[in-house]
């Protein structure tokens, strides 16, 4: 679902007001609540438009956080990217902001953050939407916002899970949040609760790296030794200046070699991966062999042109590759 749907299916129909302003009474509420106000029927108004609704300029200064996190911190290069097109051609898309439930005259973001941050950088004012709604409505926009996400990774979402189930929200709003089932949601949690938080921290978003991967690296952070391993290495010079999915290739290999890995083992080994970077970030890869199969999975800025060259080259690098194996055989 497009950004503007999904700001229309938001705001499309007022959800009923909270009996009361704080949140430590949702956890007992929050179940029925989710039947009453579902991803369903925001869905039902995405087609709507924005009839009397008014897109007001608010000072960042007065916007405060979601009260539940969903981004890890370690993606300069997308925001450093959205805030050069605001700079240049202004904010094409509001944020959607509630009036905060604790703080008269503020406001929280219900989506929009980076925008909001961009704003704060840029010093000039956001372009919003301001709308009444409860925790559970926020949460329900919140998550079908990230769902829309193609650039939200597998444990940005898992951590975004456990924020909403620590604050007390009940399993199904998660579910109906994220529009996953319940088994993805069961291990969604286990990674991100037994992953040590100050290790994905660490880590960063990990953009590349999926949901096998982060559940074979959680069977490894489950062995207290391999903690120890993994704090080790966090603590190497020079660790922090790498990129977020080579800190994690760094991490699970170095953790493995070094710790003791839990002894039940997969039938199969996983396929051994590698990632790759150039161009100052413009282009990503993560390189992969398993038998005779390799496979490149190119991302980022200059990927559909970087892989559309390989494919219209691919006769030319071959006779190449050929050429190379012949003068090393006869040499």
């Amino acid at each position: 679902m497009a950004r503007k749907d999904l700001l229309k299916s938001v705001i499309g129909q007022p959800t009923d007001p909270p009996v009361d302003g704080g949140r430590s009474s949702y956890a007992m509420r929050g179940a029925s609540k989710s039947m009453k106000v579902s991803i369903d029927s925001l869905a039902e108004n995405s087609k709507r438009l924005l009839e009397g609704e008014t897109i007001v300029e608010i000072d960042p200064a007065l916007i405060d956080a979601s009260f539940v996190n969903d981004r890890l911190s370690g993606d300069d290069e997308a925001f450093e990217e959205l805030k050069a097109s605001i700079a240049s051609s202004g904010q094409d898309t509001p944020v959607l902001l509630r009036p905060h439930p604790e703080a008269a005259n503020r406001y929280m973001v219900v989506f929009g953050h980076r925008r909001v941050r961009v704003a704060r950088a840029l010093g000039r004012p956001v372009r919003a939407v301001v709308k009444e709604m409860d925790d559970v409505a926020h949460v329900l926009a919140q998550g079908q916002e990230n769902t829309a996400r193609a650039d939200l990774s597998f444990i940005e979402k898992a951590l975004f899970a456990r924020n909403l189930h620590d604050l007390g929200q009940a399993k199904e709003v998660i579910q109906q949040a994220l529009t996953i089932d319940g088994t993805l949601l069961s291990r969604m949690l286990s990674v991100a609760g037994t992953v040590p938080g100050h290790v994905i921290a660490a880590i960063g978003p990990a953009k590349q790296i999926g949901r096998d991967r982060w559940e074979d690296f959680k069977k490894l952070m489950a062995v207290k030794s391999n903690v120890a391993v993994a704090d080790r290495i966090l603590a190497t010079e020079g660790f922090d200046q790498l990129d977020s999915d080579t800190k994690f290739e760094i991490l699970h290999s170095k953790v493995t070699e070094a710790g003791r890995a839990p002894r039940r083992r997969a039938a199969k080994a996983t396929p051994a991966k590698r990632t790759w970077t150039a161009g100052e970030g413009r282009i990503k890869g993560v390189i992969g062999r398993a038998g005779r199969a390799y496979t490149i999975s190119l991302t980022s800025k200059d990927s559909a042109g970087f892989g559309e060259f390989l494919s219209e080259n691919l006769d030319q690098l071959y006779a190449e590759y050929l050429s190379q194996s012949e003068e090393t055989s006869t040499s």
